[in-house]
C-alpha cells in the first residue's frame, strides 16, 4: 500500500467565524417595514432578499425581515426589481 503512504493524512483545522444575528446582538435594533434604509441593507442590487447564510441572521429574525421587506415592496418603499429596461433593437431589412 505505497499509495496511502505518499499522502499526508493530517489535515489543518479551519475555524469558521460564525456570523452573529445583528438583531439578537443589539436589542435596540427593530425590524420595521417603514425603515427602508435598514431593509435595503438586506437586499441585493437586483432587489432579491439576501439569504440567511450570507446575512448572518437567525431564523426568527430572517422570517420577520422577509415579511417586512415584502410589505415595504407592496407600498413602494422598496423596489421589486431594478429600473433597467430592456429594449429590443429593430433590424432594418
Amino acid at each position: 500500500m505505497a499509495y496511502n503512504d505518499t499522502f499526508n493524512h493530517e489535515r489543518k483545522r479551519v475555524f469558521i467565524k460564525h456570523k452573529i444575528c445583528r438583531f439578537c446582538a443589539d436589542s435596540s435594533l427593530k425590524i420595521d417595514y417603514k425603515d427602508s434604509k435598514n431593509l435595503a441593507a438586506f437586499t441585493t442590487e437586483r432587489g432579491k432578499i439576501i439569504p440567511r447564510r450570507i446575512s448572518g441572521n437567525c431564523a426568527k429574525h430572517q422570517r420577520v425581515l422577509a415579511v417586512a421587506i415584502k410589505r415595504a415592496r407592496n407600498i413602494a418603499l422598496l423596489p421589486f426589481t431594478t429600473a433597467k429596461i430592456k429594449t429590443k433593437e429593430h433590424r432594418e431589412p
